[in-house]
């Protein structure tokens, strides 16, 4: 211990006399701090982050590559090795020395670095500092035990400069240093996994970003630890005093076992993608912590309130400040500006009735259909039109819960992903059916996720319960006993009324699926949070539509599904000529389903539809008595049934609502505030109102006076960040 103190203090003071080493640890990590901190626009909400965490990753290298690497072969040059040979020492405590040498001196380095985003860029100290600090000492240790290897390998400064060049190069381009991760090819990343540096910027990043401890970064600091250990090791045993020591060739193969523990964990994650997916969430991060600052437009808050001129702050994914009239300079409030004069800004639409597993359509070839690529491509579509919100309320669950995990954590971007649980129905009942439509080996497994049919009151309960455990948002029961042309088993009402309690009892809403009055009548009594689709075959009493709004139950009245259908069945294909619907639907879905409606392989599919008593005139003045009578109103178009295709569906259902007498700014109410209420994440969205997420959608022109505007996006926002719509469906 004496000898590695003495070797210590030795080496810190030869190293604080080297103006080299004085200038590559603090001043020219500080040139590239203040260079990306310009490039990337530093004051910009979170791009400080950003900046920091791709400046340490550079010190980081350049501290152990060059910092160990190549002073131990200038050392041994200048024959300042052999002074020690004489000493009674071994290598062990000289190599020791010089790996906490270099993490003393590079600690500074990043402290000043903290200050100087504090202080110049406004950045917020990490809360898990000490972790920060931690996690830089064992990257710094595995780094410059690395550059000991690479000492021990070469015999000259020639060979070292040779050998580390390439090596910093290829740390520093595919470990993050010069640019995120999540901006290389996706083969790329993979290829990243293996790279040691990688794991320093992910944990780097994570602590900095997201405020990850170090035990959240267990396996990075693992690797780290290990190679530091390993390099430690081999470089003592390979350590040469004198230049005239010549190495054997092939004992540099001993550089590769070093590299092992890397080898090992970019395998494990190449396959798992973790860190992959960890890349892509911090870069998505940095994109929400941006700061904007949409001005001069009409906002309509969602709750009512229409401010005609005014501008909106968004700083870290949140709204910070609603200004009425004149806001202060995009420029002094270090925002960039979007110009929004003659639009308006609206919360992102809220579609709480879709089918996400069905595409509205049809293909030609249905090998080409995949459920979860659909799903998740059906989830960026919307978003693409400014839906920020969709309920899956019958979908196969474990699918869905699967896709909302990418999406939830920002790996993915899409519209935000709500999920009802399988429908609770009866053995016979409305749901059962779509088990037909697969084959026969598939349908046990696919009733199994899509549909729940307890036989007593004890049973549904229990299925809840399982349910609520998978953290779903809501319950979906039906209530309906169909048409003589399609007849259904109807739920027995005590086994719905014990899902409701249940599903109450544990914090979730549940959303009730009915056919005719009296279905809504027994829905509404037996405790239903949401009546979908009401009635399209006779009309709701005022009796219960009075009772709705005593209990705050929400009307979902879904005209486009009933409109879609009566088009489907004439063979009018309009629908899928909307704007919109051309930008997102797949080719080959629309080709499929032109087709489809008008061909004659389904022309007995239309001529059934004809004759099924739904009828859109009823469900509009249902609607527009609901509204009448003070029911809170909601949109959801039940996307996925014929011709009502994933994206811009609420659009559509609100221009439905206004042709049955709806006025305008009820209906977009009923597509913001009165969707996120019922969502019960009224807290985040649903209004333009400071402390909310920044999720918006910009619109030319004004949609109270025409609806119409709607479907002109101008700007959407998620969370905090632009959306590039051109972008959004070319993901992968």
């Amino acid at each position: 211990m004496k000898a590695f103190l003495a070797l210590l203090e030795i080496e810190l003071k030869l190293t604080l006399r080297d103006k080299s080493a004085l200038f590559f640890n603090y001043l020219f990590p500080l040139i590239f701090f203040f260079m990306f901190g310009q490039l990337m626009d530093a004051r910009q909400g979170s791009a400080i982050l950003r900046v920091v965490s791709m400046v340490t990753v550079f010190g980081i290298l350049g501290n152990g590559l060059f910092g160990a690497g190549m002073r131990a072969v200038q050392d041994r040059e200048a024959n300042v090795l052999r002074r020690y040979k004489v000493a009674p020492i071994t290598p062990f405590p000289l190599l020791l020395a010089s790996v906490v040498t270099g993490i003393l001196l590079y600690l500074p380095a990043l402290m000043l670095m903290l200050a100087l985003a504090y202080f110049i860029y406004g950045m917020q100290m990490p809360a898990n500092l000490a972790s920060l600090f931690l996690f830089v000492c064992f990257a710094s240790a595995a780094f410059r035990a690395l550059g000991l290897i690479i000492a021990s390998v070469v015999n000259n400064t020639q060979q070292s400069n040779l050998l580390i060049q390439p090596i910093w190069m290829v740390m520093l381009f595919l470990g993050g240093g010069m640019f995120p991760l999540s901006f290389l090819p996706g083969w790329l990343q993979v290829t990243t996994q293996f790279v040691p540096a990688t794991y320093v910027t992910n944990g780097v990043a994570g602590i900095l970003q997201r405020g990850e401890s170090i035990l959240q970064n267990l396996h990075s600091v693992g690797a780290l630890l290990l190679t530091a250990a390993v390099a430690l090791f081999i470089a003592t045993k390979l350590f040469r005093w004198e230049k005239e020591e010549k190495l054997r060739a092939s004992a540099k193969l001993w550089v590769l076992l070093a590299l092992l523990p890397f080898l090992f964990l970019g395998a494990f994650q190449a396959w798992s993608r973790q860190d992959i997916a960890k890349a892509k969430i911090l870069e998505r991060d940095v994109r929400r912590g941006r700061s904007w600052l949409i001005q001069d437009a009409r906002i309509f808050v969602g709750d009512g309130k229409v401010i005609e001129s005014g501008s909106v702050l968004i700083r870290q994914g949140r709204i910070e400040k609603v200004y009425e009239g004149a806001a202060p300079d995009a420029k002094s409030l270090n925002a960039e500006p979007i110009p929004a004069a003659g639009k308006t800004i609206l919360p992102g639409l809220i579609d709480v009735h879709a089918h996400l597993g069905a595409s509205g359509g049809f293909y030609e070839d249905w090998s080409k259909f995949d459920p979860k690529k659909a799903i998740a491509r059906a989830l960026k579509a919307y978003l693409f039109c400014g839906v920020t919100a969709v309920r899956s309320t019958a979908d196969t669950v474990d699918t869905i819960l699967q896709i909302r995990e990418p999406f939830a954590s920002g790996e993915e971007l899409g519209a935000e992903l709500f999920l009802c649980g399988p429908i609770f129905t009866t053995d016979g009942g409305h749901g059962t059916q779509f088990a037909k439509f697969m084959p026969e080996p598939m349908q046990p497994a696919f009733s199994e996720q899509f549909v729940r049919t307890p036989r007593s009151p004890e049973e549904a309960r229990r299925q809840v319960a399982e349910l609520a455990a998978k953290r779903v948002h809501a319950i979906k029961g039906v209530l309906e006993s169909g048409s003589a042309g399609m007849p259904f088993n109807r739920m027995d009402v005590n086994i719905l009324r014990a899902v409701a309690e249940e599903t109450h009892a544990r914090g979730l809403p549940i959303a009730v699926h009915t056919g005719n009055s009296q279905d809504v009548a027994d829905a509404v009594a037996l405790g239903a949070d949401s009546i979908e689709h009401g009635s399209f075959i006779d009309e709701i009493p005022e009796a219960t539509f009075a009772e709705m709004k005593a209990k705050g139950v929400a009307f979902n009245p879904t005209l486009s599904v009933v409109e879609g259908y009566a088009q489907f069945a004439r063979g009018n294909t309009e629908l899928l000529k909307r704007s919109l619907v051309q930008q997102v639907a797949p080719k080959e879905l629309l080709e499929g389903t032109e087709r489809a409606a008008t061909g004659e392989q389904l022309a007995g599919v239309r001529e059934g539809i004809k004759h099924h008593p739904m009828s859109f005139e009823q469900g509009s003045k249902n609607l527009l008595r609901a509204w009448q009578a003070g029911v809170l109103l909601v949109t959801g178009s039940d996307a996925g049934n014929f011709l009502v295709l994933h994206g811009p569906t609420v659009q559509h259902e609100i221009e439905l609502w206004v042709a049955s007498g709806i006025p305008p700014a009820a209906a977009l109410q009923a597509a913001t505030a009165n969707g996120a209420r019922l969502l019960r994440a009224e807290g985040r969205i649903g209004t333009v109102a400071e402390g909310k997420e920044a999720t918006l959608l910009v619109v030319d022109g004004n949609p109270l006076e025409d609806v119409r505007a709607l479907s002109a996006i101008s700007v959407v926002l998620m969370k905090g960040e632009r959306v590039a719509r051109p972008d959004l469906l070319q993901q992968k």
